[in-house]
């Protein structure tokens, strides 16, 4: 047994020394590689140009003892840049850029992405490092409003014209959504092919020399339409045209009324037409430091009319207004097909100016690593930024550096959500149950108020249930409707003083579907049951 127990103890120690020598293996074969654990101070120069007055801080990784480069400030502009020894040859054999970044406080809107710079003689200094200066490749996470996207951009020299343009990756990996440390890869293969990894995952493939994977494409058209040529003046690219026979009918009235008064409509029993709906305060009182020079003649605040509580209105009455079925509108001549439709026009191809060949990319070599970025929050940190030319380089570190911390996050992140969980969900029922509650009153459904009220209580007792009520609920107020719709009755109109009538009225808005002075005049027609409501003067 104890022979046993010396040779696990020999296991252990070779294995734990291989472990160390394969990192240390790993560091040798890495062209760049910073873990932050130092300062960056020194090493990193932070730009003095007066827009980036973002502060950088060396900060651990929240919950571990794991540092690295934090932003600190929301609505900011950060620059930082760090100079290689030598520069990287991208031409070469393959090359991985990976790196770690952490948005702590949840995606927000914030760009996390690297600059590679080209070498300096390209024009640009270290201290004054910032959106202008020009870089080789740009990679990593971009959220904001629309933007989701995990950029990469190849900055390209076009060998006819000169110019550098931009190609972007088409449909790029979307970034993760929560708190935790990512590892974002990207492989630059010899024959041409481009890999996106997020945690080791591949999430995007891609040929550089293919036009379908990057915009504009890296190699240009053969043929591109002729800029000089102009659509002819006779050119009628019209699918269809108004009906030039078309007359319009002579029973069209186009100034007839969209609505008319209801002349069925009749002012419901009890109406009081000599009272108010609101009356002054009676037991209001002028307070003794009001001065009506200086305040104005004291008026005592309106209170509801008792008298109309139990009547069905109060005031005026007034038919209300219905669509009127005379009502057509402005008359347009049907449309009909284009006699002299020609097609749609389009200049001609003519070759290329700027066409060329290439076998594989032109890459300006990387000479430095910047961050540049205008963030709308803070709490994103930087960490392991990586340069190899190796994969397995790139797999090792993703390996001792990014899977532990991710791993006990995880985990954390699982714990956090099984606790709220339950209060989630707790939370959601009442929601439910206040909605449910709001529906039981509405006036179409009061028939079946009670039925309603009674499915809430049974779940209120067991929440189990919730899902089962809402779909019974559901079943009643679809039975209501249809019955409202294909009775064939008129529903009688009732004038019905509520205080949630009138709240609810002055909510609602248009559909989009009709005009929105015609929406309003049928909802005041659904809440009053034809009768338009009263309006209510409020406290000023």
């Amino acid at each position: 047994m104890i022979m046993m127990g010396h040779f696990a103890l020999l296991v252990f120690l070779a294995f734990a020394s291989m472990q160390l020598l394969c990192i240390a293996a790993d560091h040798d074969a890495a062209i760049f590689y910073d873990s932050f654990e130092e300062p960056f101070n020194g090493r990193w120069i932070v730009s003095d140009k007066d827009d980036y007055k973002g502060i950088w801080e060396h900060s651990k990784s929240e919950g571990h003892d794991d540092y690295g480069l934090l932003v600190t400030e929301k609505a900011r502009k950060y620059a930082i840049v760090k100079e290689l020894e030598e520069p990287v040859n991208l031409r070469d054999g393959t090359t991985v850029l990976q790196y770690e970044a952490r948005f702590q406080n949840g995606l927000e809107c914030g760009g996390a992405y690297l600059k590679y710079l080209r070498p300096q003689e390209a024009g640009w200094k270290p201290k004054e490092f910032d959106n202008g200066s020009p870089y080789s490749i740009m990679f990593g996470p971009d959220i904001c409003g629309l933007t989701n996207k995990v950029h990469f951009i190849l900055k390209q020299k076009n060998p006819k014209s000169g110019e550098y343009v931009e190609h972007h990756l088409i449909d790029p990996p979307r970034v993760p959504s929560d708190k935790l440390s990512h590892v974002y890869t990207a492989i630059l293969k010899p024959d041409n092919e481009i890999s996106i990894l997020i945690d080791g995952e591949v999430k995007k493939k891609g040929n550089f020399l293919s036009a379908q994977d990057f915009d504009p494409p890296i190699i240009p058209a053969k043929t591109i339409p002729d800029p000089n040529e102009k659509k002819p003046e006779d050119w009628d690219d019209r699918v269809r045209i108004p009906d030039p026979n078309a007359v319009k009918p002579d029973d069209w009235d186009e100034n007839a009324p969209m609505e008319i008064e209801d002349m069925e409509a009749v002012k419901p029993e009890g109406w009081l037409d000599d009272e108010s709906e609101e009356i002054d305060d009676p037991e209001a009182t002028k307070s003794e430091d009001w001065d009506d020079e200086e305040d104005g003649v004291w008026e005592a605040p309106k209170i509801d009319n008792p008298k109309c509580q139990t009547a069905s209105g109060c005031g005026e009455w007034k038919r209300p207004m219905k669509r009127n079925p005379a009502f057509k509108g402005i008359w347009n001549p049907p449309l009909v097909d284009n006699p002299n439709y020609k097609g749609i026009w389009k200049p001609r191809d003519i070759p290329n100016p700027n066409y060329f060949e290439l076998d594989k990319p032109y890459f300006d070599p990387i000479a430095a690593i910047g961050i540049e970025i205008w963030t709308m929050q803070e709490g994103i940190l930087f960490d392991n930024i990586l340069i190899a030319k190796d994969e397995n380089v790139a797999e090792s570190y993703r390996d001792t550096t990014w899977k532990p911390k991710f791993v006990v996050e995880k985990e954390k992140q699982k714990a956090e959500e099984e606790a709220a969980g339950s209060d989630d969900l707790g939370g959601f029922q009442k929601t439910v149950f206040d909605v449910l509650y709001k529906f039981a009153d509405i006036p179409f459904l009061s028939k079946y108020k009670l039925q309603i009220l009674d499915f809430i209580e049974k779940a209120e007792k067991q929440p189990n249930l919730t899902i089962g009520v809402l779909v019974s609920i559901v079943v009643v107020i679809l039975t209501a409707i249809f019955m409202l719709i294909f009775s064939g009755k008129k529903q009688p109109r009732v004038e019905k003083k509520t205080e949630v009538a009138a709240d609810t009225s002055n909510d609602q808005g248009s559909s989009g579907e009709k005009p929105a002075e015609e929406e309003k005049e049928e909802e005041k027609e659904n809440e009053t049951g034809g009768a338009a409501p009263r309006q209510r003067r409020r406290d000023t």
